[in-house]
């Protein structure tokens, strides 16, 4: 296990605790905040590395490529306005799961939120992954569009938690 002592493993394997390093998506939503609030939930051990990832997507003309319109300095302004905004929400789930006396390491990448998780959970061996999930949307749309949920159960090796605000109403 890389980054824990042999100790902290046989602590783990002795009291059964599942997960050694979770990764939590965070944007700022209510339904991202709900994945906040289920990480805090599963009161990992202060050994347990907990990652919490903002993620800055490019405007929606970037990602059509070849056929967008749009001047690339406008574009980068863009990305900037939004990774600031991120930065900030950055901060505000760090200091959520930290005053839950976790220890979490921040990352902001930049890029599609589902390649981004996958890259991360191959490169740091996450066991867990907890995004929000928003019921606000129809199933219908959720199957046409693709949700970031589901794809994420293609893409990850590992468990997938897909947490939801409790109070919120369902689409129908």
């Amino acid at each position: 296990t890389q980054g824990v002592s042999s100790a902290a493993s046989d602590v783990y394997k002795r009291q059964g605790y599942m997960y050694r390093k979770i990764l939590v998506a965070y944007n700022g939503t209510p339904e991202s905040r709900s994945a906040l609030q289920e990480c805090v939930r599963l009161a990992p051990t202060p050994a347990t590395e907990v990652h919490l990832l903002v993620v800055v997507s490019p405007p929606q003309s970037v990602v059509i490529g070849e056929y967008a319109m749009v001047s690339m300095l406008g574009v980068e302004e863009e990305i900037a306005v939004e990774r600031q905004k991120m930065e900030d929400e950055l901060k505000i789930g760090l200091n959520h799961l930290r005053d839950a006396g976790l220890n979490v390491q921040a990352h902001l990448e930049v890029g599609e939120p589902v390649p981004m998780i996958s890259d991360l959970v191959d490169k740091l061996g996450i066991e867990l992954v907890i995004v929000g999930h928003s019921r606000q949307q129809s199933l219908a749309m959720r199957w046409w569009r693709g949700s970031t949920d589901a794809l994420l159960v293609e893409k990850i090796r590992c468990s997938l938690l897909v947490a939801s605000d409790p109070d919120e109403k369902k689409a129908v």
